[in-house]
């Protein structure tokens, strides 16, 4: 069971809503972003600068934590987006490497 922000244990990750959310272009790319981070780095979503509303913002942000790739926190009036690595790389080895190594485009 999820819990109370929405993110799933490890365990209950799985394969087909990980998918779904990257077969968002933007999602994905937010995915890479944060893989080219050191682990632990902690971004706004803001600071990503996506090419759409707020209200998509929050969209591709929810659909990515309620996935299990990302972990999100509130700080104040904003929320801060970590990269799930070792809980993805424990669930599906080698995924982040994939999605790491597209070409943006």
């Amino acid at each position: 069971m999820p819990d109370d922000e929405g993110h799933p244990a490890v365990e209950e990750m799985a394969l087909g809503p990980v998918l779904a959310a990257l077969a968002d272009p933007l999602r994905r790319r937010v995915v890479r972003e944060l893989a080219a981070e050191p682990d632990g780095t902690a971004r706004t979503c803001s600071s990503f600068r996506l090419p759409v509303s707020k209200a998509t913002v929050t969209h591709h942000f929810r659909a990515l934590r309620e996935a299990g790739l990302i972990r999100q926190v509130s700080r104040g009036n904003s929320r801060m987006a970590t990269l799930r690595r070792a809980d993805v790389e424990r669930r599906f080895p080698g995924l982040l490497d994939l999605v790491a190594g597209e070409e943006e485009g």
